[in-house]
């Protein structure tokens, strides 16, 4: 089976379509791959610490723990306006889930 099968089928409009709902349901299915990305993504894309909790399913100060566990060195503050902006979108839409 490839993603242009499921296109063909009419299930998706497009492969790229295919690929992300893939890789969401992965994602979903592995936490640790979830937790991996979040630490690649925080170490190499300068995602902020909240944003990376997010995406790792935990809280900030799990986060916290898990990139010095892995010997990632945590960035603590902002360092620009928009990245403050980020962490604070990024800790209400956690907030929002678990209400």
């Amino acid at each position: 089976m490839e993603a242009r099968d499921l296109v063909q089928a009419k299930l998706y409009g497009t492969e790229e379509e295919v690929i992300r709902d893939a890789l969401r349901h992965l994602l979903r299915a592995r936490p640790d791959a979830r937790l991996r990305l979040a630490i690649h993504r925080y170490e190499n894309e300068e995602i902020s610490l909240a944003r990376a909790a997010e995406m790792a399913g935990v809280s900030w100060a799990q986060m916290r723990e898990i990139l010095l566990e892995s010997g990632a060195r945590p960035r603590l503050g902002p360092e620009t306006v928009a990245e403050a902006e980020d962490e604070i979108q990024a800790l209400r839409d956690f907030f929002a889930d678990r209400q």
